[in-house]
């Protein structure tokens, strides 16, 4: 828009003494002024705005990759709380199993009665690992609806995002969103650059208005041009600053686009790591479960001792809370090359 023009009513020759006591012989002038914006200021400042405009829009743009990335974040903690609650219930059903029959053991004198306490002992402790899980599951759903604004709250994850598997193509883009941002604030620091020339030069203002000359019964048009002397200000030291500024803008993006590679080869090899992580987790979950089972025929038949029933027992119980972590890892990777990609995780799979 350009600048909005002055209107100005002057009275003169009024309200003295002698012959201009009165308004007779007074002089009444209504005129307009307008800045002229000469010099390219016009074009310059248009220009900036355009480049201000233009780099919100990219702030924008990663603005809402972060959100989506932090919202996919709490969706899958909440999604591993839940299962690490229902492995701790599991884990309580096992061990109250596992007491059980080493109490039936100890009726039968098959063992002694400290392998009932130690059986009792340890069912204990599972159940207040349970009530703890539950509480972290519980805090889970409660940042997951506030971070999504729910009316209600959420009680229980449907949809699983960490089953999800990230897709095999990738963006290769050079101008992630955090380089299009730095970008972005260059062009526009460059233009302000401009801005602060056309300051320099002189800024003309070109007036028009009409008099009415009461003792004569006249009227009569006014016209002029007014313009400051660049004699002190010549507004180098805004220019400097703005010089200064781009280059520390030139030197932020290169520094985003250094960043943006080591990041994107970062997070490539962690979502690699991740899926071998997984693949691994879920064979040694296969391998704990068949183990234990064996090892429950073997206590039952008293083929095996109580300790070793129990040290199968926790290395399946951990094998099933490491495939949870490694899931959540691999979605922590995927969000991280999301973010370098400018998308929302797991964008198109489901």
């Amino acid at each position: 828009m350009r600048p909005n023009p002055t209107l100005a009513l002057e009275a003169e020759n009024v309200l003295g003494s002698g012959p201009f006591s009165g308004f007779g012989n007074s002089e009444t002038t209504l005129s307009v002024t307008q800045n002229l914006e000469l010099w390219g200021r016009r074009s310059a400042r248009i220009d900036v705005a355009r480049a201000e405009a233009g780099a919100a829009m990219v702030r924008r743009d990663l603005a809402i990759v972060e959100a989506a990335g932090r919202l996919a974040l709490t969706y899958a903690e909440a999604e591993a709380a839940q299962r690490r609650a229902e492995l701790a219930d599991e884990s309580l059903s096992l061990t109250i199993e596992d007491a059980r029959a080493a109490l039936l053991l100890v009726e039968e004198g098959r063992e002694p009665l400290l392998r009932g306490i130690q059986g009792e002992s340890e069912a204990a402790a599972a159940r207040a690992a349970a009530d703890e899980a539950r509480a972290e599951r519980d805090a889970a759903f409660a940042r997951l609806s506030a971070i999504a604004m729910l009316p209600i709250s959420v009680t229980a994850i449907q949809v699983s995002l960490l089953d999800q598997t990230p897709l095999a193509s990738r963006d290769q883009s050079d101008r992630p969103p955090a380089v299009r941002v730095a970008e972005a604030e260059r062009a526009a620091a460059e233009r302000r650059i401009d801005v602060e020339r056309t300051q320099a030069r002189p800024d003309i203002s070109a007036t028009i208005g009409v008099r009415r000359f009461e003792a004569e019964d006249a009227t009569a048009f006014t016209f002029g041009v007014s313009l400051p002397l660049p004699l002190f200000d010549r507004n180098r030291g805004n220019i400097d600053a703005a010089q200064a500024e781009f280059r520390a803008a030139d030197a932020r993006l290169a520094g985003a686009r250094q960043d943006a590679r080591a990041d994107r080869a970062a997070a490539e090899a962690r979502l690699a790591a991740s899926v071998s992580r997984v693949r691994a987790a879920d064979a040694g979950v296969s391998s704990a479960e068949e183990a234990y089972r064996l090892s429950r025929i073997g206590f039952e038949a008293g083929r095996i001792s109580q300790l070793e029933l129990r040290v199968t027992r926790t290395a399946l119980v951990a094998a099933r809370a490491a495939a949870v972590d490694a899931r959540l890892a691999r979605v922590r990777a995927e969000i991280d090359l999301a973010r370098q990609d400018g998308r929302a995780p797991f964008e198109g799979t489901q």
